[in-house]
Protein backbone atom coordinates (compact mmCIF):
# COMPACT_ATOMS: atom_id res chain seq x y z
CA UNK A 1 0.00 0.00 0.00
CA UNK A 2 1.55 3.57 -0.91
CA UNK A 3 1.46 6.32 2.05
CA UNK A 4 -0.28 9.04 1.98
CA UNK A 5 0.54 11.91 -0.53
CA UNK A 6 1.73 14.66 1.46
CA UNK A 7 0.13 17.84 2.81
CA UNK A 8 1.58 21.26 1.29
CA UNK A 9 2.30 23.39 4.45
CA UNK A 10 3.21 27.15 3.99
CA UNK A 11 6.74 27.73 5.77
CA UNK A 12 5.19 30.10 7.98
CA UNK A 13 3.03 27.03 9.22
CA UNK A 14 5.87 25.06 9.77
CA UNK A 15 7.57 26.78 12.22
CA UNK A 16 4.42 26.73 14.64
CA UNK A 17 5.35 23.42 15.70
CA UNK A 18 1.71 21.99 14.30
CA UNK A 19 3.68 19.59 12.33
CA UNK A 20 4.50 16.29 14.23
CA UNK A 21 7.84 14.94 14.00
CA UNK A 22 8.14 12.16 11.15
CA UNK A 23 5.30 13.64 9.19
CA UNK A 24 5.62 14.18 5.69
CA UNK A 25 4.96 17.47 4.11
CA UNK A 26 5.81 19.48 0.89
CA UNK A 27 6.37 23.48 1.22
CA UNK A 28 8.45 26.10 -0.52
CA UNK A 29 10.28 29.03 -0.56
CA UNK A 30 13.66 30.76 -1.79
CA UNK A 31 17.35 29.60 -1.42
CA UNK A 32 18.93 32.05 0.82
CA UNK A 33 21.53 29.31 1.33
CA UNK A 34 23.51 26.16 1.21
CA UNK A 35 25.94 24.38 2.70
CA UNK A 36 27.33 21.32 0.71
CA UNK A 37 29.54 20.07 3.25
CA UNK A 38 27.26 20.00 5.77
CA UNK A 39 24.18 19.20 3.34
CA UNK A 40 22.30 22.19 4.70
CA UNK A 41 19.45 24.41 2.81
CA UNK A 42 17.71 27.60 4.07
CA UNK A 43 15.19 28.22 2.36
CA UNK A 44 12.59 31.78 2.96
CA UNK A 45 9.44 32.94 2.97
CA UNK A 46 7.79 36.23 4.01
CA UNK A 47 4.33 36.51 5.04
CA UNK A 48 2.68 39.40 6.59
CA UNK A 49 5.78 41.26 6.57
CA UNK A 50 7.97 38.64 8.49
CA UNK A 51 10.26 36.37 6.96
CA UNK A 52 10.25 33.05 7.80
CA UNK A 53 13.03 30.52 7.40
CA UNK A 54 13.25 26.64 7.52
CA UNK A 55 16.25 24.33 7.58
CA UNK A 56 16.84 21.63 5.25
CA UNK A 57 18.57 18.65 4.95
CA UNK A 58 19.50 18.26 1.24
CA UNK A 59 21.76 14.74 1.83
CA UNK A 60 19.06 12.64 0.40
CA UNK A 61 19.26 14.98 -3.00
CA UNK A 62 22.37 15.39 -3.39
CA UNK A 63 24.21 16.52 -5.95
CA UNK A 64 21.72 19.19 -6.84
CA UNK A 65 22.91 22.81 -8.89
CA UNK A 66 21.71 25.04 -6.27
CA UNK A 67 20.20 28.83 -7.28
CA UNK A 68 20.34 31.21 -4.41
CA UNK A 69 17.65 33.44 -4.98
CA UNK A 70 15.84 31.46 -6.83
CA UNK A 71 12.05 29.66 -5.63
CA UNK A 72 12.23 25.77 -4.37
CA UNK A 73 9.61 23.30 -3.51
CA UNK A 74 10.42 20.43 -1.29
CA UNK A 75 8.81 17.13 -0.31
CA UNK A 76 10.18 15.93 2.75
CA UNK A 77 10.18 14.93 6.38
CA UNK A 78 9.85 16.82 9.30
CA UNK A 79 12.78 16.45 12.30
CA UNK A 80 12.95 18.21 15.43
CA UNK A 81 16.71 19.20 16.52
CA UNK A 82 17.20 19.93 19.71
CA UNK A 83 13.28 19.49 20.78
CA UNK A 84 12.44 22.66 19.05
CA UNK A 85 14.27 23.44 15.59
CA UNK A 86 12.76 21.97 13.32
CA UNK A 87 14.82 20.31 10.05
CA UNK A 88 13.02 19.26 6.73
CA UNK A 89 14.66 16.14 5.39
CA UNK A 90 14.59 16.62 1.94
CA UNK A 91 13.44 13.38 -0.59
CA UNK A 92 12.55 16.02 -3.65
CA UNK A 93 13.65 19.53 -4.10
CA UNK A 94 12.95 20.82 -6.93
CA UNK A 95 13.98 24.43 -8.59
CA UNK A 96 10.31 26.15 -9.38
CA UNK A 97 11.40 29.62 -10.28
CA UNK A 98 8.96 31.42 -12.55
CA UNK A 99 6.36 30.10 -10.76
CA UNK A 100 3.66 32.51 -9.57
CA UNK A 101 3.21 32.14 -6.25
CA UNK A 102 -0.31 33.60 -5.48
CA UNK A 103 -1.76 31.08 -7.78
CA UNK A 104 0.23 28.35 -5.70
CA UNK A 105 -1.09 29.93 -2.52
CA UNK A 106 -4.68 29.86 -4.12
CA UNK A 107 -4.16 26.38 -5.28
CA UNK A 108 -3.16 25.45 -1.73
CA UNK A 109 -6.17 27.32 -0.23
CA UNK A 110 -8.72 26.12 -3.06
CA UNK A 111 -7.23 22.30 -2.24
CA UNK A 112 -7.89 22.25 1.56
CA UNK A 113 -11.10 24.03 1.31
CA UNK A 114 -11.86 20.73 -0.82
CA UNK A 115 -10.52 18.06 1.74
CA UNK A 116 -12.01 19.73 4.60
CA UNK A 117 -15.50 19.98 2.45
CA UNK A 118 -14.85 15.81 1.56
CA UNK A 119 -14.57 15.37 5.23
CA UNK A 120 -17.75 17.00 6.60
CA UNK A 121 -20.35 14.37 6.40
CA UNK A 122 -23.25 14.74 3.28
CA UNK A 123 -25.93 15.15 6.08
CA UNK A 124 -24.61 18.70 7.20
CA UNK A 125 -23.78 19.93 3.40
CA UNK A 126 -27.22 19.42 2.67
CA UNK A 127 -28.65 20.95 6.02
Amino acid sequence: MLPAAAVYYFLWEVNTKSVPEGKTLRTFGRLQSYDMVSSQAVLTAHHSSVQHCICVCTKFVEPFQAQLGSLYIVLGEAEYRNGKEIVLKARVFTCVEGLNLQLLEKAIEEQRKYFQERKTPLAENTS
